[in-house]
């Protein structure tokens, strides 16, 4: 009864306060049954940027609040828990970059949007793990600096092999604990099941995967696939939505590392207290937030693939 009550006030306050509530696909279960809109951080940017809400509630953590707050400046940015961060933007610093800058000062530089507004201030395009290949593919040909995840710009690197790429050495520590050992058991116990891995595994885990996708890329190969049971290489977070619209399929986790404790942090009082009191709130400075809408909008303007 009190889950229920919540869901009541959550939506009451929702609709009060004209706001858009977004929700990552790591996002736990209650969270991601409420939001109006679920997604991985290429959709969901997209989401805050056309929005006609005045207020943008993101289930998420800090740095796609601030991503949100990017490219919808005149809208209020709540994050239900201002601890909800991200490991991966914290292993890259807007100095650190611009360093790095000056040792290959003729490369493009690629930022995953796992960063901080004061990193892509310092980048020229950003990516996320749903299109990361093509915002490569869409630069003029040269050297790339990829920062912050070493993981996903090697795999960018096999599929674009024209260019030359200098990797930040961050990444996911959730992925980066999945390992190929663990992963050879489970697809001994279920033959036949094709591994999905996303793309911020290491290298020699995207080695056994059938298929290497985004979150959004993962909902779409088990809706389309034939078969009756996959495993599946990210965080736990997916499988609530997979079993949701796949009831007759069965999906395994690839491992028991994968939960990832920032986006798991938000519950429904969060959320209900962020939309009762307008807080807390995200906000950019002005001057880093006009340099990073540009690396930010370079990327929405990349075609995504069919």
């Amino acid at each position: 009864m009190q889950e229920e009550k919540l869901i009541e006030e959550i939506r009451a306050l929702a609709a009060q306060r004209n706001a858009l509530i977004l929700a990552h696909n790591y996002q736990r279960d209650e969270i991601q049954e409420i939001a109006d809109l679920t997604g991985d951080s290429l959709g969901l940017s997209l989401a805050a940027a056309r929005t006609d809400k005045d207020v943008i509630v993101f289930c998420g953590v800090h740095f796609m609040a601030e991503s949100a707050a990017i490219l919808a400046p005149d809208k209020t940015v709540l994050l239900p828990r201002l601890d909800a961060g991200c490991p991966m933007a914290d292993m890259i610093t807007a100095e650190g970059l611009r360093e790095m800058k000056q040792k290959y000062p003729d490369a493009t530089v690629v930022t995953y949007v796992n960063s901080t507004a004061a990193t892509k201030a310092e980048t020229d395009i950003c990516c996320t793990s749903a299109n990361a290949v093509q915002v490569v593919r869409s630069l003029p040909p040269g050297e790339i600096i990829f920062a912050p995840d070493r993981n996903l710009g090697r795999y960018v690197a096999s599929r674009c092999p024209e260019r030359t790429f200098h990797f930040w050495p961050g990444f996911c520590p959730t992925h980066e604990n999945l390992r190929p050992e663990a992963i050879k058991k489970i697809m001994a116990a279920h033959p036949g099941a094709p591994f999905i891995a996303h793309p911020e595994c290491q290298p020699d885990v995207l080695e056994l995967a059938d298929h290497i996708c985004s979150t959004s890329g993962m909902y779409e190969y088990v809706r389309n696939h034939p078969g009756p049971k996959f495993i599946i290489g990210t965080e736990m977070g997916i499988l609530y939505r997979m079993r949701k619209e796949n009831p007759d399929k069965e999906f395994i986790l690839a491992g028991d590392v994968l939960i990832c404790p920032n986006m798991k942090l938000i519950g429904l009082e969060d959320l209900r207290d962020s939309l009762l009191n307008m807080a807390p709130r995200v906000t950019v400075p002005q001057d880093i937030a006009k340099r990073a809408r540009i690396a930010l909008e370079r990327m929405l303007a990349v075609p995504r693939e069919s």
